[in-house]
């Protein structure tokens, strides 16, 4: 096998250094083909002591995704667990940010916002930000701007809507 390309990386995180080494190499195949890559992790404590050491053998196609598998494992491991994309959920953030929304649940952002609830008293309610309601608002027909308002029909509309 041949090696087509090499990285290798050390850091010192207090008083451990990990080493990463990166190989990616190609198979005795067409060109191109069968190409591989292997990983290898290594770290020391301070007195030399092993804190870290493997090896993987990773099909060159599957490392993006092997990657986000293995960063959001062990960070969830490490107690700081990830939210969708293998974003760092925060520790204050609303608990149904980035859920979907039912039918219900838009019925009642409607209303609230046509009783004249700011955006925020009504991000408190569901426990969603205020970025995430006034994105929502078109959605449901409301007017993110004016509080307690419907969008304006459109020009294109306005003609229809007349005639009916």
């Amino acid at each position: 096998m041949t090696i087509v390309e090499e990285h290798r990386t050390e850091i010192r995180v207090q008083d451990t250094v990990y080493r990463i080494e990166v190989a990616a190499r190609e198979g005795g195949g067409a060109a191109g083909e069968d190409r591989w890559v292997t990983v290898m992790v290594g770290g020391a404590g301070p007195l030399e002591e092993p804190v870290a050491e493997g090896r993987l053998d990773i099909d060159a196609e599957a490392v993006p995704a092997l990657a986000t598998v293995l960063s959001d494992t062990l960070l969830a491991f490490a107690g700081r667990g990830t939210g969708r994309n293998g974003r760092r959920r925060s520790a204050d953030r609303p608990a149904h940010q980035g859920l979907p929304w039912s039918d219900e649940l838009d019925a009642e952002l409607e209303s609230r916002w046509l009783a004249g609830e700011s955006v925020e008293e009504i991000a408190r309610r569901f426990e969603r930000t205020p970025g995430g309601i006034r994105a929502r608002l078109p959605r449901v027909g409301c007017d993110p701007e004016r509080r307690g308002a419907y969008l304006p029909i459109p020009p294109s509309q306005r003609e229809v809507a007349e005639l009916g």
